[in-house]
């Protein structure tokens, strides 16, 4: 019973020393001219879906919980959000290219289709981030369209920078 006692003893005082070691949980500043919706129209399937299955995450618009607070998970969820955020961030999507930001938009689809995004670890927490079948799709289709915008926009730029300009 005594070894029991200072087990849980010693336990405490370390889970309490790890509180200590806090990460930064950041939310930079969003630029409204710099998102995602501000270069490519969400359409309306579709906005709904990133709001509750993709921003928490990839964007500076983290909802923190709770437990994010707690030592260790707090550790895990920063660089978890950091990680994401490094992949892919709806809030700067500016410093894409066309090629990059297309690319982006392709796998967004690909991991929805696969199931590999939202992860199952986010899942398990947020029930409401679950695609169904229709927010795939809705999904797929935007980021199907948004592509050719940008493929067009890619077309319109290379033209413009082949023409010959007039001098005044």
């Amino acid at each position: 019973m005594r070894m029991l006692k200072g087990t849980a003893i010693v336990l405490a005082v370390l889970f309490a020393a790890i509180q200590l070691i806090r990460p930064d949980r950041t939310n930079p500043p969003t630029d409204a001219s710099r998102t995602i919706d501000a270069i490519l129209e969400v359409t309306p399937p579709a906005a709904p879906v990133l709001s509750r299955a993709c921003r928490d995450c990839h964007s500076h618009d983290t909802r923190w919980p709770w437990y994010s607070e707690v030592a260790p998970v707090s550790w895990f969820l920063v660089e978890h959000v950091n990680h994401a955020r490094s992949h892919l961030n709806l809030s700067d999507w500016t410093k894409y290219s066309h090629e990059e930001a297309a690319h982006r938009l392709r796998t967004m689809c690909r991991y929805s289709r696969e199931g590999v995004m939202p992860l199952a670890s986010y899942l398990l927490i947020h029930r409401d981030a679950v695609l169904s079948s229709e927010d795939i799709s809705a999904i797929c289709d935007w980021t199907d369209a948004a592509r050719e915008i940008l493929a067009s926009r890619s077309e319109t730029s290379t033209e413009e920078s082949r023409s010959p300009r007039t001098e005044r």
